[in-house]
């Protein structure tokens, strides 16, 4: 298991940057300059501005319950998790994360007023410098947020909804709220392919084309010959109308948005706000075990280096690694705090190992990774994986067998069907690769999420919506969670909605569900 280090040895005589607990501003500035000089100077990390705010615990709870966003619209269930978030940690049953940062430009990070003077350095070398870093540089990113754009959207998308409780009433508001939140995760579209903005319009410039080219090639002759009529020579109606509308279509919140019959214009612009936000998160779930590994990987290396100069004292590092420590702390699969992997341990365990096998390699470490074992830049490479990976490709790309033993990991075949669990990749070269790919897959948000589809869509005559679920590996949707679910999506487009689960190939109906909207 990942475990923090013994202090390194000290090379250098400066002076220790702070002593003891207090903290002020003058200090939090003194060595954000210093960890500056690491990060830029000597790592080579490429950072948006940063904007450091000081808050309270309370506010640092109210920011958890806006899912963490520093402007956010009113809804009733931010003010439910605040309440239950405040019970517990006024219990004692829950602690309080060290900081919390934006991905914006700037780039915005809280750090509670509560914490000691060396917390404080550890959340600016972890947010303000790690995640920062990440936010910038990871492709994900790159394509799916605009930065330097979201905390103005976040201010419109505030004023927006307070103008729409006030012209049509809080429940009014809350009842579209309510409805596309329980459809957010189904509110992005993977693929970023290009969609026409306006279909009527694209479909109507394709036909007067088309007749320009058939006027221009005309020939009189033609009409002398007999008409030949052909079964089928013109696709369906309702073919026709799938294909206007774009079907199949993922991102259920842009269809409802721009087709649900009875939404009116305000409805559409607080759907629009929902998925917007959805998507701003998407490369966030993608990312945690790297996100989180790069922040603590680049906050451990900061803080050494720092502390090898002389710039930090030993009281301040053992303070350090005790956080640090707690934070990559694997449980056993048996212990009663295991909940699965820690995307801190592995994506920390991950990186450390790169500089182990860039520097040090075995040989099985040559084997296995020929483009960088013994390499020596450790930090090019690291930087070259933040930006061009996600949690699944790396994790694919450089789960090492060393780090699958150290981890223990193995590969177990639970089938309900069968009276034996079955062992199916142990510690040998087959079974790194077994273990390797199912890890991999264990972090592709495309395939934990269900794959929902709208199918057909009737906008002329009964105006019944059809879903689809291609169910995978057997696993079909809770029918609890899929009928509440299914209700919500009903009172968005207004009329009778229908969830056909199929298995992969298409060929078989498994289950449906339905569901009429609420009078």
């Amino acid at each position: 298991m990942a475990t923090a280090k013994k202090l390194p040895r000290r090379k250098g005589n400066m002076r220790p940057l702070f002593d003891g607990a207090e903290w002020s501003f003058e200090l939090i500035n003194k060595v954000y300059d210093a960890m500056g000089e690491v990060a830029l100077g000597e790592m080579g990390l490429e950072i948006y501005p940063n904007q450091i705010e000081v808050i309270t615990a309370e506010q640092m709870l109210d920011s958890y319950s806006s899912i963490g966003m520093p402007l956010m619209y009113r809804h009733w269930s931010f003010g439910k998790r605040f309440a239950r978030d405040e019970a517990y940690y006024k219990r004692g049953m829950r602690s309080l994360a060290y900081e919390l940062v934006i991905n914006a430009d700037p780039c915005i990070n809280y750090i509670m007023e509560e914490n000691s003077m060396t917390m404080q350095a550890l959340v600016l070398a972890h947010a303000a410098y790690g995640h920062n870093h990440f936010f910038k540089n990871n492709y994900q990113f790159q394509l799916w947020t605009q930065p330097d754009h979201i905390i103005d959207y976040l201010a419109f998308a505030k004023r927006y909804v307070s103008e729409c409780e006030e012209r049509h009433g809080q429940d009014q508001v809350e009842i579209v709220l309510d409805a596309a939140h329980a459809l957010m995760n189904q509110g992005v579209s993977r693929d970023l392919r290009p969609r026409p903005r306006n279909i009527d319009k694209h479909e109507r410039e394709r036909a007067a084309r088309r007749r320009a080219h058939e006027e221009a090639t005309y020939d009189d002759i033609y009409r002398t010959l007999p008409e030949i009529t052909r079964e089928n020579s013109e696709p369906a109606e309702s073919q026709n109308e799938q294909r206007r509308i774009g079907l199949p279509e993922e991102n259920l919140l842009y269809f409802l948005e721009k087709n649900a019959p009875k939404l009116e214009d305000w409805q559409r612009e607080l759907l629009r706000i929902v998925r917007l936000l959805s998507q701003y998160f998407y490369p966030q779930r993608q990312t945690k075990m790297m996100n989180e590994g790069c922040a603590t990987f680049v906050h451990y290396e900061i803080m050494n280096r720092l502390y090898e100069r002389g710039q930090l004292t030993d009281g301040t590092m053992l303070e350090f690694l005790h956080s640090h420590s707690s934070v990559i702390f694997q449980p056993s699969f048996n212990d009663r705090r295991f909940g699965g992997l820690n995307p801190y341990a592995l994506g920390f365990a991950m990186m450390n190992d790169i500089k182990r096998i860039s520097t040090e390699p075995s040989p099985e470490d040559r084997e296995w990774f020929p483009e960088i074992a013994g390499r020596g830049d450790w930090m090019e490479t690291l930087r070259q994986a933040w930006a061009e990976f996600r949690d699944e490709s790396f994790v694919l790309q450089f789960l090492s067998p060393k780090l699958i033993r150290d981890f223990r990991l193995f590969a177990v075949n639970d089938d309900a069907k069968e009276s034996a669990m079955e062992v199916k990749a142990i510690h040998d070269e087959q079974g790194y690769k077994d273990v390797r790919r199912r890890l991999s897959r264990h972090y592709d948000v495309a395939a934990q999420d269900p794959d929902l589809q709208v199918t057909d869509a009737d906008l002329s005559g009964s105006r019944r919506l059809v879903l689809t679920h291609r169910v995978r590996n057997g696993v079909l949707l809770d029918k609890t969670e899929a009928e509440r679910t299914l209700q919500y999506l009903a009172q968005l487009w207004g009329y009778r909605v229908k969830l056909v689960e199929q298995d992969v190939e298409g060929s078989r109906v498994l289950k449906e569900h339905e569901a009429l909207p609420m009078p």
